[in-house]
């Protein structure tokens, strides 16, 4: 079958159909692939490729502008849908971005968001297609490792794992573990963007995080640890305030008794409660508090907090004095009780 032949469906020529407009992308992103970034057409081929993409944008979102029916519209999309798929573009889509100008990144972006969103019925047909197409996920998490489309694929992989059926496959393959070294090695701008994507894959699906670590608990720890340790601010921050949500969230109690049990872990966290940045002791404080509220402690971490019960006492007493935060005060002087009664 042609899927390529012209529509037949009685659209305007203001209006492109499904076809033409999946061929005219195809078209431009090969004259861009070819162009390799040089000669005067360059702009001209992205100004085509940005049309295009609008276009998609206009079938996937919005009934076109010289009919009043809705059945016409959603034919459109899901014509359109099954040519996406059916032709490879995203993928396509994915290995042009760094030679697209940033409209056209923009534009694409904003297509691949739409298509991912899109439902019908009680399924999301790109979702599905991702599923089965996964290196389309590892793609767009790669795009980190290019600062000049980092945050156009940063955009698609934070929409594709708003859906736990991709994030599960995303969490539970070691490309995983990319965030890390994207987190710790790439420019502010797109460390920030890992840290948030990697936070979404952590955090919004809560059950099936739960049982991810309560099955990968040691290998996920000893990859996160030299988050918790960086001697970047940020990332260390961020780190510290991401490990107390996955700490104090009820679906990861076995992991949190876990993580309270370990005496390196204890003495880790004492150590940050020391950081030159207040803001730091802050986020450490609350992962503290985590080992000091515990009813059953472990013998080791009794005895380390035993033995530097006097200093701790000292620290805490003084401990932001100054802020106020009725929350806060009142879990300092809970903490404070605790200790005194070891």
């Amino acid at each position: 079958m042609n899927f390529f032949s012209k529509s037949s469906s009685g659209s305007s020529s203001k209006q492109k159909s499904p076809s033409e407009v999946v061929r005219s992308f195809l078209d431009g992103a090969a004259r861009l692939d070819s162009a390799n970034g040089q000669g005067t057409d360059v702009k001209r081929i992205n100004d085509d490729l940005v049309r295009s993409l609008r276009s998609m944008k206009s079938i996937l979102s919005d009934p076109p502008a010289t009919t009043n029916s809705a059945d016409l519209t959603i034919d459109a999309a899901t014509e359109l849908s099954q040519l996406i798929f059916q032709h490879g573009l995203l993928q396509v889509l994915l290995q042009t971005m760094p030679s697209m100008e940033f409209e056209a990144k923009k534009e694409g972006s904003s297509v691949f968001g739409l298509l991912l969103r899109r439902q019908v019925g009680t399924r999301y047909p790109a979702v599905d297609y991702v599923c089965r197409e996964r290196y389309l996920i590892v793609m767009a998490l790669r795009g980190y490792e290019n600062e000049d489309v980092a945050l156009n694929t940063g955009q698609i992989l934070k929409e594709m794992l708003r859906h736990e059926s991709i994030a599960r496959i995303l969490l539970y393959s070691e490309d995983f573990y990319l965030f890390m070294d994207y987190i710790e090695t790439t420019l502010f701008a797109t460390s920030c963007d890992a840290f948030a994507n990697m936070k979404e894959c952590l955090t919004r699906h809560k059950q099936m995080v739960s049982a991810y670590l309560d099955a990968n608990y040691d290998k996920f720890f000893k990859a996160y640890q030299p988050l918790i340790l960086s001697p970047n601010y940020v990332t260390k921050r961020q780190s510290l305030k991401l490990l107390g949500e996955i700490l104090l969230d009820r679906s990861n109690y076995a992991c949190m008794t876990r993580y309270i049990a370990s005496t390196e872990n204890l003495q880790i966290i004492m150590n940050t409660l020391r950081d030159k940045s207040r803001n730091i002791q802050y986020e450490a404080f609350h992962v503290f508090k985590i080992f000091v509220a515990n009813p059953h402690k472990p013998a080791p971490v009794a005895s380390i907090l035993r033995k530097n019960k006097d200093k701790l006492l000292l620290y805490l007493t003084e401990f932001h004095k100054d802020r106020d935060d009725p929350q806060f005060n009142d879990e300092k002087a809970y903490c404070i009780n605790q200790i005194e009664m070891l």
